[in-house]
């Protein structure tokens, strides 16, 4: 199904849209929001997903940008960020998670976590079947 869409999908969005946009639905028809709850959830969902993007964006370019023969200190500083990149995005998850359980409640929120990866395996299903 997700695959079939995510290829048919119009060539003006990128693919990195395509499967944003194919997620929203996917994670809409899973959890089942009223407009009420969908018009308050998605504006926070998106600015929590934008921070942990963030956050795993800037480690990942340090560890690409690190040179292959690091320095005990290079080595020392990379981990120190790893380890509070993962402290920072797990306070972003607390975060976020209460203002989304407040939003749509508890039951939802877990239907919003089975939903997430529930995709994510689509999406990698997919990716080897290509």
């Amino acid at each position: 199904m997700i695959c079939s869409i995510f290829f048919f999908a119009p060539k003006v969005f990128s693919q990195g849209e395509r499967v944003e946009a194919l997620r929203a639905e996917f994670i809409k028809k899973k959890v089942e929001m009223n407009a009420s709850e969908s018009e308050k959830f998605w504006p926070v969902y998106n600015e929590y997903n934008d921070k942990v993007r963030a956050l795993r964006r800037n480690v990942r370019q340090s560890f690409k940008k690190a040179p292959d023969n690091l320095t005990e200190k290079e080595a020392e500083d990379l981990y120190q960020l790893d380890m509070k990149s993962k402290q920072a995005e797990a306070d972003v998850h607390k975060q976020y998670g209460d203002k989304i359980k407040g939003i749509i409640g508890i039951k939802k929120l877990a239907l919003l976590r089975k939903a997430e990866e529930e995709f994510k395996e689509i999406l990698v299903k997919s990716a080897k079947e290509n």
